[in-house]
């Protein structure tokens, strides 16, 4: 009952959609803006950088606090599956009508908590190669190539495992419009 509960409630943290709120906040529905996926690189675009820093950090928080929730109640494998939920519920947010962004910043923030030293790795690679190549589906599509191997290495393995590779499959499924645009090559670069 426990381990229903903190997934449940992993899933609630996910639904809080910073690329939402932070928005709002500044008087802008970002549904009705550039591509109107309510995400880092959208909010990006039409607000600039600070209000895009803070919904990449929120978006991350909240991958590692859902996590946290879920070692606290089963351990190892109910944090995974914590974190599973919380992507989830950033992909499919109850608040917002479940029309969420790509799930990318929250799935960081899982890996952080899972495996410390690899989530940072994750972050970084995904920050140079926005910083570099200006796609962050790329960065994004990058980093989830790398993220089991990741939490792999740094000891995860069984059930905890495979929620970190349903993460994988689902951000990666999130990105199908963006890697038809990548093959066509039509994807946006997040400063146009």
């Amino acid at each position: 009952m426990e381990t229903l509960l903190a997934v449940a409630v992993a899933y609630l943290i996910g639904s809080i959609d910073f690329g939402v709120i932070v928005p709002r906040l500044m008087g802008i529905d970002i549904y009705a803006q550039g591509s109107g996926n309510p995400g880092t690189s959208n909010v990006f675009r039409t607000l600039g950088k600070g209000p895009a820093a803070l919904v990449l950090l929120g978006d991350g928080a909240k991958g590692a606090v859902a996590a946290a929730v879920g070692q606290s109640v089963g351990g190892e494998v109910v944090a995974a599956a914590a974190g599973f939920f919380a992507v989830v519920g950033h992909v499919f947010p109850l608040w917002h009508r479940f029309h969420g962004g790509r799930g990318v910043a929250t799935a960081i923030g899982v890996a952080i908590f899972l495996a410390p030293v690899s989530g940072l790795v994750l972050a970084v690679v995904w920050l140079v190669i926005v910083l570099v190549w200006k796609v962050a589906s790329i960065a994004s599509l990058t980093a989830m190539a790398l993220y089991v191997p990741a939490i792999a290495v740094a000891g995860h393995r069984d059930a905890s495992l495979w929620f970190v590779v349903a993460i994988v499959v689902l951000v990666v499924a999130r990105h199908l419009p963006n890697i038809r645009r990548i093959v066509a090559g039509r994807e946006r670069t997040v400063e146009g």
